[in-house]
């Protein structure tokens, strides 16, 4: 259920919750979820991603309250959170902070709120890799900068959802996923360089071929441990290169050459991880060439190497991920796939031609089940705008 008529009556009925809720009229606010065709892990080495917002989103509903309370309301989670804007400390129940973290950030710099009520819900599937919480961070920016007249820009919101995220949450996230959330555009992906947040819009044009979803129902527990400790091998390598180049601040400014003089004698584990976030990076720019060209085959194929080495030299995947890579392996209708996001479960991204892909579900349903035992979700993901108001 992606289309326009289900997004509709999704933010007409939080309409009407909020009205039920808190008696009044709110101003509406949609967030989007994000794909990243590719450059995995590379924001926080600070080359570049290539994401785009999607059409699952966060739907929040605001208003003003004539006190300095703050209330929330959960749509999906049938709960509610209460405070004060002079009492913004964590909840203990993980979904307040988010939007607690952005008003923190808002007071830090010195903006004036005051109470008000607020409801949520969305469509975006929870660990699917689609970033959630983003697009709450996003929409909850968002509506506030709307309400009460802040006069930020759109960066000024992606980069305190982020610091939100960071500091409050306690996730230490790049920025890739509330930028593409806020700077979505329909059609096109969004080429981000995350050293100086400089971005360019890229054609999708695509008529004929859909982004496949598939999600592997897991998240294992090494995932965020194994997060970390990916980021430190990564400054490690680029320490090592420092030592004799200087100008060498991150992986985005090291070459194959430097990662075999330097850091394959010291450390080879050391030396993979950071093979692959340079290659990552190169394939990445050689593959917005590819997109320009409207050449998908070549795209697709650089799409299958990201998997590999996120598989083989980055060591993030799992064997569910890894499963639903082999079973698209060598079929003509799939142009590329790769795991994507942090690892260790969630999707797999799939570019695949429109006539081929209930074929595909079919096959890709079952031959999941047969070597897991369990059940693959499937979202079929469109590319649309960023954050904005809708009523």
């Amino acid at each position: 259920m992606t289309d326009s008529t289900h997004l509709t009556a999704y933010a007409q009925e939080l309409k009407s919750h909020f009205k039920n809720t808190f008696g009044q009229d709110p101003l509406l606010v949609r967030s989007p979820g994000r794909v990243n065709l590719i450059g995995e892990h590379t924001d926080y080495n600070m080359g570049f991603v290539l994401p785009a917002a999607i059409n699952k989103s966060i739907y929040l509903a605001i208003q003003k309250r004539d006190d300095n309370q703050i209330h929330f309301s959960s749509y999906d989670y049938k709960d509610t959170y209460n405070t004060t804007l002079d009492n913004i400390v964590p909840s203990g129940k993980l979904w307040p902070d988010y939007i607690l973290g952005v008003i923190e950030q808002f007071q830090k710099k010195g903006l004036t709120l005051s109470g008000f009520n607020l409801a949520f819900g969305g469509d975006i599937p929870e660990g699917a890799g689609l970033s959630s919480s983003a697009a709450l961070e996003c929409a909850s920016g968002f509506a506030l900068n709307e309400l009460f007249g802040l006069g930020l820009q759109r960066i000024d919101i992606v980069k305190s959802a982020q610091a939100a995220e960071n500091q409050f949450v306690g996730v230490k996230c790049g920025i890739m996923d509330q930028f593409a959330s806020v700077f979505g555009k329909q059609q096109h992906l969004v080429r981000l360089d995350c050293e100086s947040l400089e971005y360019t819009y890229i054609p999708f044009r695509a008529p004929d071929v859909k982004i496949v979803l598939f999600d592997t129902r897991v998240k294992h527990s090494l995932a965020s441990s194994a997060y970390n400790e990916r980021r430190e091998q990564c400054e490690k390598g680029v320490a090592l290169i420092a030592a004799h180049h200087p100008e060498v601040t991150s992986l985005r400014y090291a070459s194959e050459e430097m990662l075999l003089k330097y850091v394959k004698p010291v450390e080879e584990i050391v030396y993979q991880r950071c093979t692959f976030i340079v290659a990552e990076i190169k394939r990445l720019l050689d593959g917005c060439i590819d997109l320009e060209n409207n050449d998908l085959t070549a795209f697709g194929s650089k799409m299958f190497e990201t998997h590999n080495g996120l598989q083989n030299l980055y060591e993030v995947s799992c064997p569910e991920l890894d499963h639903l890579v082999d079973l698209v392996r060598g079929n003509d209708a799939v142009y590329g796939a790769r795991m994507m996001g942090g690892g260790f479960g969630g999707c797999t991204i799939n570019l695949v031609k429109t006539e081929a892909v209930e074929t595909l579900v079919v096959e890709v349903t079952e031959g999941y089940k047969k070597l897991t035992g369990r059940d693959v979700m499937v979202y079929i993901a469109q590319i649309d705008e960023g954050t904005s108001v809708i009523e």
